[in-house]
């Protein structure tokens, strides 16, 4: 009798901590949901949302008719373009690594920088950037008002309005298709809808150390990221490759002292798909990201072991992709402003 009750008490501990765990990582994180959220401000609808996936994909939207928000925001290759900063208008590189559109819909903001309140507002942005896209908003509804193709599809998307093509409901449209990349049923997520067997022994090791180290101070919520602005380097800073001195963050937008250096702690979602790694794009290692972020932002030396979980934690967090068919995109006419790949293009700088 004894020894069935000293087995049982062996048996329970290991099961009582790991339940300990799951009602941790629950309080502080939240499984991707499998539908897209409603957006309160710019309600869905079939045709809005088949123009907006047009729209992503068409490269007509920039002045060189090369580049599309696909381009950056590649959605088979986890919502980004694999480069260290973006390239843009006439082979130009953009001073910031692109980040993913995947699950981007959750942000409190978009950009690093947070310059952006929302995924239409963001998606304004870069056909505006001499940069990147290097059009207006001028050019942009000539292009779109002389594809007849796409003045119907406004007219569906936007029933009632008088105008429907305009530069704010492309975006609006752009906003609607791109809150629907969501990435749920990783194996993180189905932990956290307690099927404790969805992580290993190691995993669940690496969840532990994220949350005793501090990682979910900035990385929690659906996204593991995206809810707060921080310094980057709160112990110590990093070298001047990875947080290069003229890119000062979030003190471009609010010319405060104190947002100097400061970034929009982004999501790691597919962290795995999405390298290379921070704003600055320098770092292509997971492993050696994890050991920074540990040295920078916690002031602390993980051990080899506690890397190596965190690591297998962090590969948990790839999702199941979304399949997106490419549209057949509208032709355009002969009133249809002509590819402009000069590079003095009227974008903004």
């Amino acid at each position: 009798m004894f020894l069935r009750c000293l087995v049982a008490l062996v048996l329970t501990v290991p099961l009582m901590a790991q339940d300990a765990l799951l009602k941790q990582a629950q309080a502080a994180f939240r499984p991707v949901p499998n539908a897209a959220p409603v957006l309160k401000s710019n309600p869905s609808n079939p045709a809005k949302l088949e123009l907006g996936k047009m729209l992503f994909f068409d490269p007509r939207l920039s002045a060189s008719w090369l580049i599309s928000c696909n381009t950056c925001h590649n959605v088979g290759l986890g919502g980004v373009d694999l480069l260290e900063t973006s390239i843009g208008h006439g082979w130009q590189k953009g001073p910031r690594n692109s980040p993913t559109v995947l699950n981007a819909v959750f942000n409190m903001a978009q950009f690093w920088d947070g310059r952006a309140k929302d995924l239409k507002e963001q998606a304004m942005g870069p056909v505006q950037a001499a940069v990147e896209m290097n059009s207006t908003p001028d050019r942009s509804v000539k292009t779109l008002k002389s594809i007849p193709g796409y003045v119907s599809q406004f007219q569906k998307a936007f029933p009632g309005e008088a105008d429907p093509v305009t530069f704010e409901n492309m975006a609006r449209a752009i906003e609607v298709f791109e809150a629907t990349l969501l990435t749920p049923d990783s194996a993180f997520d189905r932990y956290l809808r307690g099927e404790g067997g969805a992580l290993n022994a190691q995993e669940k090791e690496g969840l532990q150390a994220f949350m005793a180290k501090g990682c979910r101070s900035c990385h929690g919520g659906v996204n593991l990221g995206g809810q707060g602005y921080f310094p980057f380097g709160v112990v110590a800073k990093p070298g001047g490759e990875v947080l290069p001195p003229g890119d000062k963050g979030r003190f471009a937008v609010t010319k405060t002292a104190s947002d100097e250096y400061v970034f929009k702690s982004p999501s790691l979602r597919n962290i795995t798909l999405t390298a290379p790694y921070f704003h600055s794009g320098k770092v292509w290692d997971l492993k050696q990201a994890v050991a920074i972020m540990g040295s920078s932002q916690l002031g602390a030396t993980l051990t080899e072991k506690e890397t190596d979980a965190i690591v297998a934690f962090l590969h948990t967090l790839t999702g199941r992709q979304p399949s997106v068919t490419h549209p057949v995109l509208p032709p355009h006419t002969a009133s249809t402003p002509l590819p402009d790949a000069s590079l003095k293009g009227a974008g903004r700088h």
